[in-house]
């Protein structure tokens, strides 16, 4: 019996090496046509800039994904939290960063905007659309009403709720300074920190057994060659996204002017979709192998890392573009935009509360989430209307929140002062 199985393992690990190889060589393929616009400096059309750009944005993000994915067996928990935080979502800091640096190198012109909506449309979507999309694929393959979390989820959970209530005070200013970006770094440290204690090695559990995706292959490999390879994926898809960066964001501003559509809209949802991508198909891929706790868990943090990091690095791109020390004032529409996403935070954090997030929680949040974009979409280049509904959704999701808050005090009593007075999460129903 030993024998047939390693005579089926030595026929099988070729070709499922050869798959990876395949699609890492596809996704390179797909970063090429930027790589050479870039190097002749030809930009033929915004339209087709953007496409190209975002492509191999988008394949970058996806090799990227692949290399933290393969990690996950070999580092502790806290650095490999800190490496997914850090390198899968390059493609989104790396689009935000140059907006936000433009700004403070073109202070009268329209960065600042850009930069915002890029911010707050990544943190939207994920909440949005990610998260209600992970538990109608729960629901659909398995028949389960919820995806449950486990009592110690609870550090992501309160982790995700500080940088929310902060972002009130952040309102409050009117700016993102150089001090938030302190608070906000400290933090998403601190979130590092109790992760990172949590478990030993990413994996314990028993829900932990193979990667679900192409990454999975690599575990084939001696450990000498899966860190080249992880190593090879990390910085090939580095510099993609750096060469790919700056034409990829100036693209959608030419594309929305020769569209005649609003160019912060197109900023604010078509960007952080190419950059998202790789990381939410990962956690598709957690729920379609059987894991969706760990799928949510995965969006949680990557919302964890969108609101603390991505926020911080705002004060800093627009600093170095300034050669000074600054920050990012917070506009009317800017004010409103931000306060739209705190608000949704607040109401997704209290509709974890009972470590479950259900399918009508989830139905609430895409179908709040496809009012802001209809609205936004109807009512673009008319700020007195668009500032006025981004106000009326933000007083609904506190609204919603804070009933949710009454109803569930005992479990966000018990998140606040880290107690364990719940005794696991609740079965879906």
């Amino acid at each position: 019996m030993g024998s047939q199985q390693a005579k089926f393992d030595a026929v099988e690990a070729p070709p499922s090496l050869r798959r990876f190889l395949l699609y890492v060589a596809v996704a390179i393929l797909a970063t090429l046509p930027a790589i050479a616009l870039r190097a002749v400096g030809w930009r033929p059309d915004p339209l087709l800039d953007a496409l190209l750009f975002g492509l191999a944005i988008l394949a970058a993000g996806f090799l990227l994904s692949w290399g933290a994915e393969a990690a996950e067996k070999r580092i502790s928990a806290g650095l490999i939290v800190a490496l997914v935080a850090l390198i899968t979502v390059l493609p989104e800091y790396a689009v935000d960063f140059y907006y936000a640096y433009s700004a403070g190198a073109n202070p009268g012109g329209n960065y600042g905007h850009l930069a915002a909506a890029n911010m707050t449309g990544a943190n939207r979507l994920l909440i949005g659309l990610a998260w209600p999309l992970l538990v109608f694929l729960h629901w659909r393959r398995t028949g389960d009403r919820a995806i449950a979390l486990d009592p110690a989820n609870r550090v992501e959970i309160l982790f995700l709720l500080l940088p929310s209530l902060y972002a009130f005070l952040i309102l409050l200013k009117n700016s993102i300074s150089a001090f938030d970006t302190l608070v906000l770094a400290a933090l998403f440290g601190a979130y590092l920190w109790r992760a990172g204690r949590r478990s030993g090695v990413v994996g314990d559990g028993d829900d932990d057994d193979d990667e679900p995706g192409p990454a999975a292959a690599l575990e084939r490999l001696s450990p000498t060659r899966q860190w080249l390879v992880m190593g090879g994926l990390t910085v090939i898809a580095a510099g993609v996204i750096l060469v790919s960066a700056e034409p990829f964001a100036e693209s959608m501003i030419g594309a929305g002017q020769a569209l005649g559509f609003d160019e912060f809209l197109l900023v604010q949802w078509l960007a952080p979709l190419a950059s998202e991508a790789p990381t939410i198909v990962i956690a598709i891929l957690f729920v379609l192998s059987g894991r969706a706790k760990r799928g949510l868990t995965t969006m949680i943090s990557d919302k964890i890392n969108q609101w603390t990091l991505l926020v911080a690095m705002l004060p800093l791109a627009i600093s170095v573009g300034a050669g000074r020390l600054t920050g990012l004032p917070l506009d009317g529409r800017q004010h409103e935009e931000f306060f739209l996403t705190a608000a949704q935070s607040l109401f997704a954090i209290c509709l974890l509360l009972r470590l479950r997030l259900s399918l009508a929680s989830a139905a609430a949040l895409a179908a709040l989430f496809l009012v802001q974009i209809v609205l936004a979409v109807a009512w673009q280049g008319d700020q007195t209307r668009t500032i006025a509904s981004l106000t009326l959704l933000g007083g609904v999701y506190l609204l919603l929140a804070a009933i949710l808050a009454v109803w569930n005090f005992p479990a966000l009593r018990d998140l606040l002062l880290g107690g364990s007075g719940a005794k696991g999460a609740e079965p879906p129903r």
